[in-house]
């Protein structure tokens, strides 16, 4: 399953960091807020990556199952705007 996250303000590098080892998850600005894609196995894993976002502070716009992950963008691949 694939998931689209959206959270008000940017991710820090210190949330980078964490999520580094998530292969299949991105994050690009779309200001005021950050859109997070990713991959989830199962229910376990999106409680975990939302349990996370708010251990690092961030509020949860909404949460959306997508069908597939979209492609990076090249100019934002890193999440730097």
């Amino acid at each position: 399953m694939n998931y689209e996250f959206r959270v008000h303000g940017r991710c820090s590098p210190r949330l980078r960091e964490a999520v580094a080892e998530y292969t299949d998850m991105r994050m690009e600005p779309a200001p005021p807020e950050t859109i997070i894609y990713s991959a989830v196995t199962d229910q376990a894993h999106l409680h975990g990556l939302l349990m996370l976002l708010e251990d690092f502070g961030l509020r949860i716009v909404s949460v959306h199952q997508i069908p597939e992950l979209p492609r990076p963008d090249p100019r934002t691949e890193n999440g730097d705007d």
